[in-house]
C-alpha cells in the first residue's frame, strides 16, 4: 500500500475516517461494496502529483468510519455525506469520484447541489431503464440485491473466513488477478464489528421504504429525478457483470447527464477499474479534471 496519510472529520452526524494525499482543489474518491478506502490507493497518488488534496473517506459504517447510531443507508444520506464531508474538509467546491456506491452517492451530491461540484467521475456505473431491469441476464448480474435482504445475509458473507467477499471480487473482475494483500486487507475491514451489518444496509435500504427516514422522502425523490448538470465522465470496463455495460450505454443514462456527459470504455477491465488497469484510467481523469 502507498504511504498515506489518515485523517478524520465529523461530516453529517458521523465521524469519517480517511485516507489523503496531495495538496489543491479537493478531489474526493467514494468507494464501493465490498470495498474500502484503500480502493483508490493507486489514484491518490496521481491526483497529488496533479495538483490537487486527493481524500479517500472510509464509507459511513465501513470501519474505521462509524456507523450511524439510527442504523440508516438510504441514498439519500450517502449524498448528503458527501456534501457535508466536502464542508467540514475546508472546501466549497469539490471534483467527485466514486465506484460502485460511491458512484451513487457522488451522483446524488451532483443533483442536491451542484455549484459544491465542480466536475464528477463515475466508474463501473450506469442507468439501466425499465426494460433492462426486468432483463433475465442483467437480473443474473445484480441477484445480490435481491439475496441481501434475506435474514441468512450475514451469515453467508462471513462464511469461512469472507469467502464469499472473495469470490464476488473475483466475478466482477474475471481478466484481474487480484492482489492476495489487497483482498486480505478488504477481509480485515469486513471482520470489523458492525461493517456487515452496514455493507448490507446499503442494498436494504434500497429496497425497504420502512428503514428509510420518511423526512428525506422529498430529497429521496429529487436524485432519483434528476438531472445531473455539472460536466460528467463516466467509464465502464467490458468485463463487468452480467449486461451492466447495457445500461451504461444506455439512452437512459445520456437522458439523466444534461451538463455533459463523456463516455469512456475500457477494454478488459471489471467491476474494479480504477484498480485493475490505474495506467489506463488514472490519465483519463486527470485529463478530464484539467480541462
Amino acid at each position: 500500500m502507498p504511504d498515506l496519510t489518515s485523517g478524520s472529520v465529523q461530516a453529517n452526524g458521523i465521524n469519517f475516517h480517511y485516507l489523503e494525499m496531495g495538496e489543491g482543489p479537493l478531489a474526493l474518491c467514494m468507494h464501493g461494496f465490498p470495498d474500502h478506502a484503500y480502493s483508490f490507493r493507486h489514484l491518490l497518488p496521481d491526483l497529488a502529483k496533479a495538483g490537487f488534496r486527493g481524500v479517500a473517506p472510509f464509507m459511513r459504517g465501513y470501519a474505521p468510519t462509524e456507523a450511524p447510531r439510527d442504523g440508516r443507508y438510504q441514498t439519500a444520506l450517502l449524498s448528503q455525506d458527501v456534501l457535508a464531508l466536502i464542508g467540514a474538509l475546508g472546501f466549497d467546491q469539490a471534483y467527485l469520484i466514486g465506484n460502485d456506491w460511491g458512484a451513487t452517492a457522488v451522483s446524488g451530491a451532483a443533483v442536491l447541489e451542484p455549484e459544491k461540484v465542480t466536475k464528477l467521475v463515475t466508474l463501473a456505473s450506469g442507468r439501466a431503464d425499465e426494460d433492462l431491469r426486468m432483463d433475465f441476464q442483467f437480473l443474473k448480474g445484480t441477484w445480490h440485491s435481491y439475496y441481501f435482504q434475506l435474514p441468512a445475509a450475514e451469515a453467508t458473507l462471513a462464511h469461512n473466513d469472507f469467502a464469499f467477499i472473495e469470490a464476488w471480487w473475483r466475478d466482477a473482475a474475471p481478466e484481474w488477478d487480484i492482489p492476495e494483500e489487497y483482498i486480505r486487507s478488504i477481509k480485515e475491514t469486513f471482520r470489523k464489528p458492525g461493517v456487515v451489518e452496514a455493507a448490507l444496509g446499503y442494498y436494504r435500504a434500497t429496497y425497504n421504504q420502512a428503514i428509510q427516514d420518511p423526512l428525506l422522502e422529498d430529497v429521496q425523490k429529487r436524485i432519483s429525478a434528476g438531472p445531473i448538470t455539472v460536466p460528467t465522465l463516466a467509464l465502464h470496463g467490458t468485463s463487468d457483470r452480467p449486461k451492466r455495460i447495457d445500461a451504461f450505454e444506455s439512452e437512459s443514462m445520456d437522458r439523466f447527464f444534461t451538463g455533459g456527459l463523456e463516455k469512456v470504455i475500457i477494454t478488459g477491465t471489471g467491476h474494479f477499474m480504477h484498480q485493475e488497469k490505474p495506467g489506463e484510467v488514472n490519465p483519463r481523469i486527470l485529463e478530464f479534471l484539467a480541462r
